[in-house]
């Protein structure tokens, strides 16, 4: 495709999904550093109740929201499929679900620790709003619907981030270098409502996730990687929250 329809088509795919993402998180964190009181006074709130009290329609809700965030993904294996190659391209496929369930979780027992370490680092010396990953009501729905926003949140941003944006940047004329920082650098921008904690954490994991990539030719193990992360921190919260002193609540 002419190098013009690659830029406009990569721009509009960022626009529809994370690069949006990105610029609400930073009117977020603008929001935040300029509020009165420190940043571990506030909170960043994932997985709320879209419906407090109604929980068939909460759920409702809470479905689409999962399913709508995925569109992105749908679009770009339709872009692919159009180009050729389809999503087997970014290694997001069932060829190899040892290899990436394997590395998955090696990666994930790596970045997972490392990254709790650096929130509550981050959150102690006042850098890092506190995080409350759920705060869902306690029915019968809320520990399938935290799993299954874990794994949302890793197809999108692993094969939109990884493997669709690196391949068009590198299509583009991008050297190596410019697409790892931009992929990273996306991947911390739309992490900024966190704080700077968030932001610089999840940049780091974004230039491991990128160097993997190159290695490894597949999201496959990013994926599923980046899901066990988020639902360990999920599914975790939700069970530790309020009985061990060492995870901060709101």
């Amino acid at each position: 495709m002419p190098r013009r329809t690659l830029r406009d088509e990569t721009l509009l795919v960022l626009a529809l999904s994370l690069g949006a993402s990105a610029v609400s998180a930073l009117i977020s964190f603008v929001g935040s550093v300029t509020r009165p009181g420190g940043l571990r006074d506030q909170a960043a709130r994932l997985n709320t109740s879209a419906a407090p009290g109604r929980p068939w329609l909460d759920l409702a809700w809470q479905l689409f929201g999962i399913a709508t965030a995925l569109v992105p993904v749908a679009l770009v294996a339709h872009l692919l499929r159009r180009e050729g190659v389809g999503l087997r391209a970014t290694g997001f496929d069932r060829r190899r679900p040892g290899f990436d369930l394997g590395w998955g979780a090696a990666v994930a027992a790596v970045i997972g620790g490392t990254g709790l370490l650096l929130y509550l680092g981050a959150r102690a010396a006042g850098g890092n709003l506190t995080v409350v990953p759920e705060s869902l009501p306690d029915v019968w729905w809320k520990i399938p619907v935290l799993i299954a926003s874990a794994v949302q949140n890793a197809v999108l941003e692993e094969v939109v981030v990884v493997g669709y944006l690196l391949r068009r940047l590198g299509q583009l004329g991008w050297t190596p270098a410019a697409a790892l920082l931009a992929s990273s650098g996306l991947r911390g921008t739309y992490h900024l409502y966190q704080g700077l904690g968030g932001f610089a954490g999840n940049m780091a994991m974004g230039v491991v996730f990128v160097l993997l990539y190159r290695r490894w030719g597949r999201v496959g193990p990013l994926v599923a990687a980046h899901a066990m992360i988020d639902t360990v921190a999920f599914v975790g919260y939700a069970l530790l929250a309020g009985t061990v002193d060492w995870l901060p609540t709101a």
